[in-house]
């Protein structure tokens, strides 16, 4: 794990909370600890983070709704939801609410750790990977280095999860991906069986993209397939 991260851990069992804070530091981390919703979100919006691990069942505000506040506001921040809610339909609202990872208690702490280091690497070879790129199609430009998408000259705000695919679409157009394809770009392999949060995002990022997002004219349809992305 790269030092000098900064990472805001919302949790309100301290047992598991000394225990991530000594596995953490132990890679050269910052832990900044709180214990309820409404400090989480008071701090994850006023200060820099480098990745959130927060607690779904929290006093005072839901994870859930912290996670969706933050995504709201364009945050690339990495977020790792740590709870004891493991069914299918829980997994499936914390992505869509803008996780990037699902780990379920219990869990050992060498676990946690290597999705911790797995989400730093992730951001950073995706950065890497479009560097010095200002993608373009039709009235689209997306800047890699700033992470800025704009359309027709206005700028537009993404989540991270919106920005993976919408750099996923630009850089290969007329290319047809499978949901798995991009669950696998954007998310990573671990997120196979919930493939449908792909049609969830896909509508937010039409929603800000498109000119007419019901006929859309970049990101199309493949029906029984998947998407493409027309320029």
């Amino acid at each position: 794990m790269p030092v000098n991260r900064r990472i805001l851990l919302v949790e309100d069992d301290a047992d598991i909370a000394a225990l991530l804070v000594v596995h953490l530091s132990d890679y050269g981390a910052e832990i900044v600890h709180v214990t309820d919703g409404v400090d989480a979100l008071t701090y994850a919006l006023q200060e820099q983070w480098d990745m959130l691990i927060l607690d779904l069942g929290l006093p005072g505000i839901d994870g859930v709704v912290i996670a969706r506040q933050i995504r709201r506001l364009d945050s690339a921040i990495p977020i790792l939801m740590v709870t004891a809610r493991g069914t299918e339909a829980d997994r499936v609202q914390g992505l869509d609410a803008g996780a990037d990872d699902y780990i379920v208690k219990p869990f050992s702490m060498a676990e946690l750790v290597a999705r911790v280091r797995a989400l730093f690497r992730r951001s950073e070879t995706s950065h890497r990977g479009l560097e010095q790129q200002a993608l373009v199609a039709g009235d689209l430009i997306l800047d890699a280095n700033t992470r800025t998408v704009s359309v027709t000259g206005d700028t537009v705000e993404l989540t991270c999860r919106e920005f993976g695919l919408l750099a996923a679409f630009i850089a290969q157009p007329g290319k047809t991906f499978r949901r798995r394809e991009l669950l696998e770009s954007v998310w990573g392999t671990q997120y196979e069986g919930y493939q449908h949060t792909v049609n969830t995002h896909i509508n937010r990022l039409r929603a800000k993209i498109e000119p007419d997002p019901a006929n859309p004219r970049y990101i199309l349809t493949v029906w029984g397939v998947g998407y493409r992305f027309n320029c």
